[in-house]
């Protein structure tokens, strides 16, 4: 039998033919973008690899209005993700969820509508009873939902962030950065499969009925610039204009978030010249795609005597286009105090990248299906196995 394994660290070196300098998290400089100056925040981030390629008052608490709806949709993703709700699962409209003003998909209480259309209404039409209505189904209440909100925040590390409702609507006490909307973002990026809602441009719900609802998307760019598909749009009068845009070209994805611009005019610019900038000068390397194997893990009390261990998101470098090549280090550290059984998704360790011994990220490393406790059947046979051997 095998005798009980657990890699705390696991080094292997990766020469990259086309990687230069990786970069950390650090700020971009203002002087090489001439952006919209009446914008009162900005910022550029590579989602790999989080590097910061531009930023304007980064850290600045200001209303995110409709963005909010950014955080919402990842916990909405988390719940997906982990079979608390399903795409089919049909939810009832409340009195609460159906008042909701401001941008809507005009609900009626007692309306019956799916989560896949629910979804689509906040993700395309930014509605604000549809993300009531699925607050309520996830947590009981929007009041509870919003306390997952801000835990959420803060298990991110944010510390500039904090939500008083799902929507955005103007309340007291509600606000966040372009840095840690650019988080969010980051995060809700790993489920992939959220720009098959946000890229859309428009759709429809209640098709066919007389009810019928047209979605148009609130954010313009997902048709007029090449390569935008997500993510969320925001206005209020103190707001202003705001936009938390994803772009991906040629395997690089970045985020580029504006806050406080006067125009939609403005704030399209803005989020498009940065999005110029970050394509014409910088390019990015994949080590790992997510959910591919990097290690495995082998517990002497699991039913399974090797465990998958994967990537739970893309891991890139990135370099500034015509930089000279380098050479790229990963590690791999695992837990040592795993308790089974284990459930899918669950960090049993991190991926360490390095460049010239300098860490330039880290990214959780999780199991790619549910780990059981082994049988007393399983634990006899390996004991004979051992026996034997």
């Amino acid at each position: 039998m095998k005798k009980f394994v657990l890699m705390t660290s696991i080094i292997f070196s990766i020469l990259l033919v086309t990687t230069g300098t990786i970069y950390g998290e650090e700020n971009g400089s203002e002087s090489e973008l001439n952006l919209a100056p009446d914008a009162k925040s900005a910022i550029l981030i590579e989602r790999d690899t989080g590097k910061m390629l531009y930023d304007k008052n980064a850290h600045e608490k200001l209303p995110p209005a409709s963005m909010t709806k950014v955080m919402t949709l990842l916990l909405i993703m988390e719940a997906l993700d982990n079979g608390k709700i399903d795409k089919d699962e049909i939810i009832r409209v409340s009195d609460r969820a159906a008042s909701m003003g401001g941008s809507q998909i005009f609900l009626e209480a007692g309306e019956e509508m799916s989560v896949n259309d629910l979804l689509k209404g906040v993700a395309i039409a930014s509605g604000n009873d549809a993300s009531v209505a699925l607050a309520e189904r996830i947590s009981g209440s929007e009041e509870a939902f919003v306390k997952k909100m801000n835990e959420k925040a803060k298990k991110l590390g944010l510390k500039n962030t904090l939500f008083q409702n799902t929507t955005g609507l103007p309340a007291k006490n509600h606000y966040s950065t372009v840095y840690d909307m650019a988080i969010m973002a980051k995060e809700l990026l790993k489920y992939e499969t959220i720009t098959e809602y946000t890229s859309k441009y428009e759709d429809y719900l209640r098709k066919g009925q007389e009810n019928e609802f047209w979605l148009v998307n609130t954010n313009k760019l997902v048709k007029f610039y090449p390569g935008v598909d997500g993510l969320k749009t925001g206005y209020t009068n103190e707001a202003k204009y705001c936009l938390t845009a994803t772009a991906e070209k040629n395997d690089m994805r970045v985020i580029a978030v504006v806050m406080g611009a006067e125009s939609t005019k403005e704030r399209n610019s803005t989020v498009s010249q940065m999005l110029d900038y970050a394509f014409n000068h910088f390019e990015t390397t994949n080590l790992y795609k997510k959910g591919q194997t990097i290690t495995t893990l082998q517990l002497l009390k699991a039913e399974e005597e090797d465990i998958n261990v994967v990537a739970s998101e893309s891991i890139s470098t990135i370099h500034k286009k015509g930089e000279s090549d380098g050479k790229v280090k990963a590690s791999v550290k695992l837990n040592t105090n795993l308790n089974l059984p284990i459930k899918k998704g669950s960090q049993v360790g991190q991926l360490v990248v390095k460049n010239n011994n300098k860490v330039v990220s880290k990214s959780p490393l999780i199991v790619d299906h549910d780990v059981k406790t082994a049988s007393y059947l399983t634990l006899f046979k390996r004991t004979m196995q051992n026996m034997v051997k």
